[in-house]
């Protein structure tokens, strides 16, 4: 534990003389749990980031509806985290550094009951000094991770002895905890808490009455880099399906007038949605706003998706999965190995590298009888071992019993 606590003290000295050299009282003060807590018991569920926090929005739903009498505390590492669990009406702090004085305080000040952690956020002191049961969602630990814990002897053993359930995001990753020390009798079922998404409800009729299903294709999330091939696969595809429409959602709005001019580059029209400008006639309805992609999910029968082209580790299968779209992908899936290679092993998703490949994907998938079936296959394919009610069913028998 010595090698721990030293880089975890210059690690704190680099945090702690930032905040200070910037006069963020807050900030100092939540990195060391300062301040009191709210009174009463409370179970702390932590997150690093906005993104994981987004993740475990089911469960957090699923458990605030199981239990509303329930006092719930979320903690991230970053701001933009902390301001996301504030704007669902949650109590919200910056994590405190996983200093063993800080921990304790936090527990103690916080009246901490149980604890949930996300995916690889195993902060030892903080484990180790919580008073209750410790939860794990979506647990993530990667060949070179298991690795890296080896410097510290056996201190990863004695971690993962304190955990009381600990649901993995992948097999793989169950399998290495297990190996690392984990007990087996804290197994609980494998599930990528990205794979819970639930499809909102947002519809505009309108798009739906202008852009068939069936012969309407989606670019999700483009980056730099993507967006010519993007173009060029469209332009090669309508030579063959005349009356074929590119929805082209960058994954950042502000390079829309980059794209506009990529567009007209290729001879097409485009018609912009932040511009209100209308889609009809237009050969690309370029998607360069924020918070609509599950409306843009729901009017394409095929889906590419981006950030697999580039070295941007590609972006979620899940979403476009769940309204049952036909999916293609490039080769850069690192951000998503389990999901994506399970598709690929099926058939359930096809593989690209260039325009020309592109092009005769989307030909491959031209009919809606085969988008009905690579996309209901998808979709079959990537459903969890258990719902976000089932696994809250079995963090409450903790939570109950901490409780008593």
């Amino acid at each position: 534990m010595f090698l721990y606590r030293l880089l975890l003290s210059l690690f704190a000295i680099a945090i702690l003389g930032r905040a200070a050299l910037r006069r963020d009282g807050d900030t100092l003060r939540a990195r060391l749990a300062l301040g009191p807590g709210n009174p009463g018991a409370h179970v702390w569920l932590h997150a690093a980031s906005n993104g994981e926090l987004a993740s475990a929005k089911p469960v957090i739903e699923a458990l605030r509806a199981a239990r509303p009498d329930l006092k719930l505390l979320v903690t991230c590492n970053s701001a933009s985290g902390v301001s996301l669990a504030e704007s669902w009406g949650l109590v919200a702090r910056l994590a405190p550094l996983d200093l063993a004085r800080a921990s304790r305080r936090m527990h103690r000040r916080w009246n901490v009951r149980t604890h949930i952690t996300m995916e690889s956020e195993l902060w030892p002191n903080r484990l180790l000094t919580c008073p209750g049961p410790v939860l794990v969602l979506g647990g993530r630990l990667s060949e070179g991770t298991a690795r890296g814990w080896r410097i510290f002897g056996g201190l990863q053993a004695r971690v993962l002895r304190r955990i009381a359930f600990l649901s993995a995001q992948d097999s793989g990753s169950r399998d290495r905890f297990i190996a690392a020390g984990l007990r087996p009798e804290a197994l609980g079922p494998v599930v990528d808490l990205k794979a819970l998404y639930i499809p909102p409800q947002q519809r505009d009729p309108a798009l739906e009455a202008e852009f068939p299903r069936a012969s309407t294709w989606l670019a999700a999330s483009t980056h730099e880099g993507e967006d010519e091939i993007v173009l060029a696969a469209h332009a090669e595809a309508r030579k063959h399906e005349p009356g074929l429409r590119l929805i082209l959602a960058p994954r950042h709005p502000r390079r829309a007038e980059q794209i506009t001019r990529l567009i007209a580059a290729q001879g097409l029209s485009c018609a912009r949605r932040s511009l209100g400008e209308p889609p009809q006639g237009a050969d690309v309805y370029l998607a360069d706003t924020l918070g609509e992609m599950a409306l843009f999910y729901r009017l394409a029968g095929r889906v590419f998706i981006a950030g697999t082209l580039t070295d941007r580790g590609g972006h979620t299968p899940y979403e476009p999965a769940a309204f049952g779209a036909a999916l293609i992908h490039g080769p850069d899936l690192r951000n998503f190995r389990a999901p994506f290679a399970l598709l690929d092993a099926s058939g359930a998703a096809l593989q690209i590298k260039d325009a020309a490949e592109l092009a005769a994907a989307l030909q491959r998938l031209r009919t809606p009888g085969a988008q009905n079936a690579a996309g209901g296959a998808a979709r079959s394919l990537l459903e969890p071992e258990a719902s976000a009610h089932d696994l809250v069913s079995l963090l409450t028998q903790y939570v109950d019993a901490a409780e008593k």
